[in-house]
């Protein structure tokens, strides 16, 4: 596990022992591993940085990475690897795709144009498609394996936005939920994730899949109301029209996190994919409650505020503009 400290490759070190697996994990040492983990240390992001992959000894059944910056970092680390270990698995993104993608788009959608393996970081899709072009180029088509996840949900979240509708929620009083109610939604939760991940090694699989749940898995309704029930908290959701929503400059997806506007560009890229791969090839997803409450039940272990990636933008709307679009 290249990282496998922070929500999906935590997530992934925690399957693979719950497994039984023996798990390698190369990172900077700046977050506490799991009891059972073989620890390696090294900075991808410096010129010795894989030192210590390098001089370790043994070979791996499987590498699972994450990065999410300069394509240059993995096309290193998948070249060294190639000779040491059976398959690559790398967590990509959907953004990959070229946009917009259009509504029920599979894996034989267009990408992204000029992107390169050896690229410093530039933009967050094509960084992603550089990586993946590295790993195709170390470990062939047939020993890799490219993980285009959507929406993740779940513990250890560090982009915020679950978490950001469960402390407004928590803190209760009329809350602007966006509608419709019965928008459907597409995530996964970053354990289904890991597991699917950990199944596609064992099963020997190739190529690229979407990864988030078949869509209408769960609506805003049914996410919101799950809030609601798990923080036991008085919040009245307040239901909004998505033309009332945009009217007021409230932005999608940032600003109220996880939602975008039924019949948009975002909406169809963002929560109507075809997943009927991934399903095929062993994808089961948790119902939403389940997910919900078990991110509740993480913050609450860590006093109620969830870490936050460094770099990231914030996400959530300011108070003074959900109380003014509600009239209060």
């Amino acid at each position: 596990m290249l990282g496998g400290t922070e929500f999906a490759g935590r997530a992934v070190v925690e399957a693979a022992l719950g497994r039984g697996w023996e798990v390698t994990v190369l990172n900077r040492g700046l977050h506490q591993l799991p009891d059972g983990v073989r620890a390696l240390r090294g900075d991808r992001t410096a010129p010795d940085g894989l030192a210590a992959l390098a001089e370790a000894d043994g070979d791996w059944d499987v590498v699972v990475d994450t990065w999410s910056a300069a394509p240059r970092a993995v096309h290193e680390s998948a070249r060294l690897l190639r000779g040491r270990a059976g398959r690559y698995v790398y967590v990509s993104s959907c953004s990959v795709y070229a946009w917009p993608s259009p509504a029920g788009y599979d894996e034989s959608a267009p990408l992204v144009e000029g992107a390169e393996p050896d690229a410093e970081a530039t933009d967050y899709a094509r960084d992603k498609r550089g990586a993946e072009i590295a790993v195709v180029d170390a470990f062939g088509t047939e020993r890799s394996v490219l993980v285009r996840a959507g929406l993740i949900l779940g513990p250890y979240e560090n982009i915020g936005r679950l978490p950001w509708w469960l402390g407004r929620i928590a803190r209760g009083g009329p809350v602007l939920a966006p509608g419709p109610r019965e928008l459907p939604l597409q995530y996964v939760d970053v354990r289904d994730m890991a597991e699917w991940i950990l199944g596609a090694a064992e099963r020997e699989l190739s190529g690229p899949y979407n990864l988030v749940s078949p869509q209408g898995h769960a609506t805003m309704g049914a996410l919101l109301d799950a809030c609601v029930d798990v923080t036991g908290s008085h919040a009245e959701l307040r239901w909004v029209d998505p033309e009332v929503v945009l009217d007021a400059g409230i932005a999608p997806w940032t600003q109220l996190p996880v939602w975008v506007p039924v019949g948009s560009d975002m909406h169809d890229s963002l929560h109507s994919g075809d997943v009927s791969r991934a399903v095929e090839t062993g994808l089961t997803c948790r119902p939403v409650e389940e997910t919900v409450a078990d991110t509740w039940a993480w913050l609450q272990g860590i006093g109620g505020t969830a870490p936050v990636r460094a770099g990231r933008p914030p996400v959530g709307l300011d108070p003074v503009v959900e109380a003014k679009v509600l009239g209060l």
